[in-house]
Order: C-alpha cells, then structure tokens, then sequence
C-alpha cells in the first residue's frame, strides 16, 4: 500500500526533530562556568532548576532557550536578584603602555583604611536596586590608593570586586574537551586522572573515524565511550564491553546530549558473549568458566563500590550541586542497550576495527590478553593507565605472545600558555601528569 504525498509529508512533520545542539533546551544538560573558571557546574535545565552562588540562590530559568556561550550576569530587581544576559563588550586594549606606567605599589599599606565605603552603605545600595558594575565604580571612587596602583594591579582590583559583587556566569556545552576538563579540575580520581591530551591522543591512536566499530572497556564514568560516540557521530558503533555480569556505569554519556540516532549507536555486551566463537579447546572453556564464575563475584562487588563511589564524589567535589524540584527532573535517555544478537554475530566474524581500555583500577594484561582477539588483523589498539609499570609489563607480555607490533609507551605532555601583551608566559600553575599510553597493531599469531 502506496502513501499519497499528503500522508508522506503528515507523518514526517509528526516525528520528534532533534533540537538544535547550538541551543540550551529544557531537559538538556549543561557545563555553568562561574566567575572564568573558578567554579565548574554541571547542570540539567528546568524551570525549577536552581543554582547556589555566594548566599543567594538563582533561577537557572532565564538560560532556557539561550545559545551556548552566552554570558550572564547577577542583576538585582524588583523581585530580588536574577541573571540576566549581557553581550560581551570589546574593550580597547590600553595594557600595550605597561612598561611606561612609573606607578608602583611599594608606598601602599594594607591598613584596611583605604575604603571609605562601609558595608553597610554597601548594603543599601544593594536594596535601592544598584547594578554590580554601579557598586564597583563607587568602590572605585571611594578608594584612598586605586589611583596610586600599578595598571596591572588596578586590573586586579576591579576583577576582584567583580567576582565579589557582579558574578557572571557562562553557559558552555558539554562536550568531550569540556567535560574532560571539568572532571580533571575537580575530582580528577574519577575519570583516572585521564588529561584531555590524553584523551584525545587515545582517540588518534585508536584511529576513531566514521563507521568504525570501537570496542571499549571503560571504567572511567563513560567519558571515554561519550567521546567516541561524539566522533562517530551516529554512525559505526561504540561497544561497551566488561567482565562478569555487571556493566561499568557510564553515566556521564548523559552529559553529552546525544541524540537518539547516535545513541542507539551506543551498545554494551559482556566479554564471554563476544568471545563465545574464539575458544579453542573444552579443556579451555572449562577454565574460562571457573574464571569467569570468580570474575561474576568480584565484579559484583566491585561495581557496587563504583556506583556508591559516584554518588558520593559527585557530591563531594561540587561537580553537580543544583537544586532540582523532584516534580519537575526531565530525565535524559540512557545509553547502552544490549548489542543484538545479529551485531554480536557480525562482530565474531568480522572483529572489531579498534579497541580502547582506559580502566584504572585493573591490570592491563589481564583485560588485554580478552579482549585482544576480539580485534581484526591489523586493527589499532590503546591502552590508558595512570601508572608506568602495569603499561610496560603489558607490552612485555605482548611482545612474548607475538600478539602486537609496533608497540610503544607514550606520556603525553601539555602546557598551557597566557598570552597578553608583555605579559605573555607558562601559566603559573600546571599539570605535570596525565598518564601513560600504550598503543600497537594486533597481529596473528599462527
């Protein structure tokens, strides 16, 4: 039976369209960047959704419906205090005639008597409905030494005073960089102090491209499998593979907004399912069966200590800390449904195109020499791990088994840069470690 073109165009306007991923919609989660990176927040939006910022809390309402990027402001009105959205305004650059500047601060004394403002007048101005910036200038104003500071410490003085009295606020979305980043400023220990270089040299290595057919073994919250169903982009597939009966939690692949086309993409399945056509012997399958049987009792308990771990050290490091009315939660899909069985079977025949293991608290040999020959000929693999030796006793073992070429341990290394007219330099402060990769080509070893 034939659809006229009436019916055709009824039931293509009838299916659900994606929003726009360029825009903060209700029920999609968001990275909030208080005050230029001084506090990191990871938030659903709702029209009860609420944020804590100093003593007050805000409204995350008005973020509805605006583009990611956006910048906000902490505005006082008639029903208190709000955000409100500003557009950035470019200032002119007057930092070039800094070595002219003879001003220094050595005749300055910290006496707190250089403010003539007392907080309470501070207050009152506040109830009277002023503006931050408003509150700022009269600081300015009534200061004794603002006029007698270096150009650089003026500068200083004002973004002070900004945090304080005009928060701002940006609206980022979460992706694999910014959600990397956010973790490892925060609870590093969660993602396996997994770096975003480090990330996305494990992309690279592991040649992640359209249509690919990536296995991995991720044990670090679902930050790695997220970033590869990002690059994928709703084509191949990402499987997510473990040992035992208990899946590893990968809740943070909520955080990336996916669509449903890419997150059917997203699958799971256990090891023994995708390794059930590649056992040589009875006697082989016994043994696997006694391990696996240990395997099922550990993992249990095991994955039962990750999933109260997250709880707790989201809580703990602030990464998510808004209010939400149980009434009004929009609860994102999930991700990771069961492979079929007519994937599975095309993976024991075909093999995987690359493999991934990032899993901090397990040897890497005792994944790898598993999940190794789910892999095709000449496919890639990388392995993360926080530590050195655990990697290097890997490579040995294989190396000895014949199982890989082109094998190498990389330590990847990054320093960020402030760049500023006479001013440019390392930044003060910096990561040191990001781990370890080891990356090869699987070979046959008859």
């Amino acid at each position: 039976m034939e659809l006229s073109k009436d019916q055709t165009v009824m039931s293509e306007e009838k299916k659900p369209q994606d929003p726009n991923p360029r825009f903060a919609c209700e029920g999609c989660s968001v990275l909030l960047d208080v005050n230029d990176g001084d506090r990191l927040v990871f938030a659903r939006l709702s029209g009860g959704a609420i944020l804590k910022i100093g003593n007050k809390n805000y409204s995350l309402k008005p973020l509805i419906g605006a583009p990611f990027g956006s910048l906000f402001q902490v505005e006082t009105g008639e029903d208190g205090s709000f955000l409100s959205r500003i557009l950035p305004i470019k200032q002119e650059n007057s930092s070039n005639n800094v070595m002219d500047d003879s001003r220094d601060n050595r005749e300055i004394v910290d006496n707190n008597e250089a403010q003539n403002l007392t907080g309470e007048e501070i207050e009152a101005m506040r109830r009277e409905g002023a503006k931050g910036d408003e509150i700022i200038e009269a600081l300015i104003a009534n200061s004794k030494t603002f006029d007698k500071k270096f150009q650089l410490s003026q500068e200083k003085y004002k973004l002070k005073k900004q945090k304080k009295y005009a928060p701002k606020l940006l609206l980022r979305r979460p992706f694999a960089r910014s959600i990397c980043e956010a973790y490892f400023k925060k609870y590093p220990a969660r993602i396996g102090f997994l770096r975003v270089d480090a990330l996305s040299l494990l992309l690279t290595m592991a040649n992640v491209t359209a249509y690919s057919d990536v296995l991995v073994v991720d044990m670090v919250g679902g930050l790695v499998t997220g970033a590869v169903a990002e690059r994928l982009g709703g084509t191949g597939y990402v499987c997510n593979t473990y040992k035992g009966s208990s899946p590893y939690p990968v809740e943070m692949v909520r955080m990336f907004n996916f669509s449903d086309k890419v997150l059917e993409r997203i699958v799971q399945s256990s090891i023994n399912e995708l390794s059930l056509a590649n056992t040589a012997s009875p006697e082989g399958n016994n043994q696997q069966g006694v391990c696996n049987a240990e395997n099922n009792i550990n993992e249990t308990s095991s994955t039962s200590d990750v999933m109260v771990e997250e709880i707790s050290a989201t809580t703990e490091a602030g990464v998510v800390d808004i209010v939400v009315p149980e009434s009004k939660v929009i609860k994102a899909a999930k991700a990771g449904a069961k492979a079929s069985k007519e994937t599975i079977e095309m993976w024991r025949e075909n093999g995987f195109s690359s493999l991934i293991i990032a899993a901090q608290d397990q040897d890497p040999w005792s994944i790898a020499k598993d999940v190794l020959p789910l892999l095709s000929y000449s496919a890639p693999f990388v392995i993360y791990h926080q530590y050195l030796q655990p990697l290097a006793t890997c490579m040995h073992k294989l190396q000895q088994g014949k199982m890989a070429i082109n094998l190498q341990i990389t330590e990847p290394w990054l320093r960020e840069y402030q760049v500023l007219p006479s001013r440019s330099h390392p930044h003060m402060q910096m990561s040191s470690f990001g781990g370890y990769v080891l990356s090869g080509i699987r070979i046959s070893t008859t």
